[in-house]
């Protein structure tokens, strides 16, 4: 891939800010809003986790402070030497939701900063797992009358970014 002389200095500078804030706080949160295509939902993920041994995570369909604050929260507690695994629910002290850990099949199609940070290939992609998140009324998108339009938080490898 050719780029352009300022377009190559941009990411150089993008490359040096991750790399800080990985060292500073040992994971980084990139968030990316919306697309114009309806599959390119807003989502955040981590970068980081990978280095710690460890799949990234993702949200789908949140805000980007909610998105910051469950990241977080979840990839404190990797960082804190917790092993999650796709098929349980993750919760913490303080917050009466649940998480609930997927295997993400597709992240060469969603994790570019974080296959950039440790320079793999989208076809050789660090591993990620999606945390899905329950609608208010406690219902997730799997379970019968889910409110909200499966738009708001596509199932693992029905979307992209």
């Amino acid at each position: 891939m050719t780029t352009d002389p300022q377009t190559t200095a941009w990411l150089d500078q993008e490359d040096a800010h991750l790399a800080a804030v990985i060292r500073q706080h040992r994971w980084a949160v990139q968030y990316v809003g919306a697309g114009d295509d309806p599959g390119e939902p807003a989502f955040g993920y981590t970068v980081g986790l990978f280095g710690l041994g460890h799949p990234e995570l993702v949200v789908v369909g949140s805000s980007a402070d909610q998105t910051h604050t469950l990241l977080d929260e979840v990839a404190a507690m990797v960082a804190g030497g917790r092993d999650l695994v796709p098929g349980e629910f993750v919760s913490w002290p303080g917050w009466a939701g649940r998480l609930y850990v997927e295997v993400c099949p597709n992240p060469g199609e969603v994790l570019f900063s974080a296959n950039r940070f440790y320079q793999r290939p989208a076809d050789h992609s660090v591993p990620a797992f999606q945390l899905t998140w329950p609608h208010r009324d406690g219902t997730f998108p799997w379970e019968p009358g889910y409110p909200c339009a499966p738009a708001c938080q596509p199932r693992p490898g029905e979307w992209r970014a």
